[in-house]
């Protein structure tokens, strides 16, 4: 349940990811989002008692608000490719120094959330054992989902898979490129933020490199690029496969530490993605389902010259 919980959870923010994504924008410092739901609805939670299904919601336009503004000054300049990337690597390692470095923000220990028991705890988003949040985070994968089905069959999906394709062909057809960014950028912070929340409460504890590290941005953006980036359900199949393999992999690691008494190994889980990445950019660089929308391809063409 506990894998199959953050797996989930993974392939929710993959999906927001993937947002930004259709207009070919490679952000590699969501992380930042995530951790601005997350922190703003457990500090309105610990320090006014507001419940995290309202702070939430505070913490999402928070993340949003951010979202647009590096969005907007990076559009504005046209700032695009890897310096975009850049600039979110940069946004997620400002706000993760800050937090570390602000009692408020719990520094380097991070905020421990307090147990409600009880009735009431649900009132807060909390649960003794783990099969709500299951259905929570189920919930939150197919509302994710709808909600990416809804823009790549509406106008902003076609504007913005135009972008990504041709901005300056784009832009000659009259689509505002920097508009829809801006769109998609605070689509995808929105509900990233909300993935935050969820995961506090879950844990019930948070701390900045927790979320905010780029590391963490990385391995939400694997999720995506496994099962296929810029595909409707590549977040969710590369998550299902890449996280019991990071559990696998870190599980494999303690094993090996105790047998052969190995202090080192630290980080096992992270080369493990980064093989497999280098390997699927490689031979499917369009990840599982567009090896499969190839192969159907096939398929059909053959079947058609054979009719």
């Amino acid at each position: 349940m506990e894998i199959l919980i953050i797996a989930l959870w993974f392939a929710y923010l993959g999906s927001c990811w993937n947002i930004v994504w259709y207009g070919g924008l490679l952000s590699l410092g969501h992380g930042a989002f995530v951790g601005i739901g997350a922190f703003t609805s457990t500090l309105l939670f610990v320090h006014l008692g507001l419940s995290p299904w309202i702070g939430m919601l505070a913490g999402a336009l928070l993340a949003t608000a951010v979202g647009v503004f590096v969005g907007f000054l990076s559009f504005r300049f046209k700032v695009r490719g890897m310096y975009f990337s850049l600039i979110t690597i940069a946004m997620a390692s400002i706000l993760r120094l800050v937090f570390e470095n602000y009692d408020f923000f719990g520094g380097t220990v991070g905020i421990f959330i307090k147990t409600i028991k009880g009735p009431q705890a649900a009132l807060v988003f909390q649960f003794g054992p783990k099969w709500p949040f299951y259905l929570i985070i189920l919930g939150m994968v197919g509302g994710i989902l709808l909600v990416c089905y809804t823009i790549e069959r509406s106008k902003i999906g076609f504007y913005l898979r135009a972008i990504k394709d041709n901005e300056d062909a784009a832009r000659s057809l009259g689509i505002s490129a920097n508009r829809y960014l801006i769109i998609a950028t605070a689509i995808s912070s929105f509900f990233a933020a909300l993935g935050g929340t969820f995961y506090a409460q879950y844990r019930l504890y948070i701390r900045p490199d927790l979320v905010m590290a780029t590391l963490f941005s990385v391995e939400i953006v694997t999720g995506p690029i496994i099962g296929g980036w810029g595909t409707l359900l590549g977040p969710f199949i590369g998550s299902l496969i890449m996280t019991p393999l990071g559990e696998f992999t870190r599980w494999l690691t303690e094993v090996m530490r105790e047998a052969f008494h190995i202090k080192g190994l630290t980080g096992l889980h992270m080369i493990t993605y980064g093989l497999v990445i280098i390997l699927v950019i490689r031979f499917m660089p369009n990840g599982i389902v567009g090896l499969f929308r190839r192969m159907g391809e096939r398929l059909w063409k053959n079947g058609s010259i054979e009719n």
